[in-house]
């Protein structure tokens, strides 16, 4: 059994991060045109999806890391990718056979979250010990982790189309409530307008927000200096 696994949603000031999880016997049985997500259109991204999850050969996982754990004080990005990626990892393997996860070799690719790539796989390997999936397991669980394997890896293109996809219809899901808040990248203006109209209408940060990142903290303070400068 191989898997490949990847993030969406690691930058942006709004909204969940997403890992997925691809993992299959055979990476023949993936389409031909696996590409790393940003390399794709919208559209063939979530075509390659729908066919990726409805090949039985083919299994995913997706975890999702929202806000409120982004914003909790006690932990950090490079810990909740960690984290993201063994629960993607324990989804896609979920439901796996005793005697499978007591006999296979199972080999999974990472794309590194984490300057030191190494590190990243020691640490997501150390994290899936504590999954359902796998804590009782006697499994050859081997996980590698590269900086740019979503465009050297096949199965870690198509983990990449996944989480993208799922982090695509979440921020779709926020603009459909709240009107059109852009990509939800701090470097995006429609992002940043929506953030600070928001702000100066209400007077608080949005509820899908990471209120700790300090886009947030600065846009929220500079509409109260300007509050307090009109009395």
């Amino acid at each position: 059994m191989q898997f490949g696994v990847d993030e969406a949603g690691k930058g942006p000031v709004f909204g969940s991060m997403f890992a997925a999880s691809v993992a299959l016997e055979d990476p023949t049985v993936l389409p031909d045109d696996i590409a790393d997500s940003k390399r794709l259109a919208p559209e063939r991204r979530e075509e390659l999806a729908a066919t990726i999850r409805e090949d039985d050969r083919i299994r995913v996982g997706v975890a999702e890391i929202t806000t409120a754990r982004i914003d909790d004080p006690e932990t950090d990005m490079n810990s909740l990718a960690v984290t993201a990626h063994a629960e993607a990892i324990d989804g896609a393997l979920e439901g796996l056979s005793h005697d499978a996860l007591e006999s296979d070799s199972i080999t999974g690719l990472c794309d590194a979250c984490d300057t030191d790539a190494d590190r990243f796989a020691r640490r997501v390997n150390e994290a899936c010990a504590g999954v359902s999936s796998l804590e009782s397991s006697t499994a050859a669980l081997e996980i590698d982790a590269r900086h740019g394997a979503d465009d050297d890896s096949r199965l870690v293109g198509a983990a990449s189309i996944i989480a993208k996809v799922e982090r695509d219809a979440h921020v779709a899901a926020i603009a459909e409530e709240y009107g059109p808040v852009g990509s939800g990248y701090p470097s995006d203006p429609n992002t940043r307008k929506f953030l600070e109209s928001y702000v100066e209408e209400y007077a608080a940060l949005p509820p899908f927000a990471r209120e700790s990142w300090s886009t947030c903290e600065d846009v929220l303070a500079d509409a109260q200096q300007t509050g307090l400068e009109r009395f």
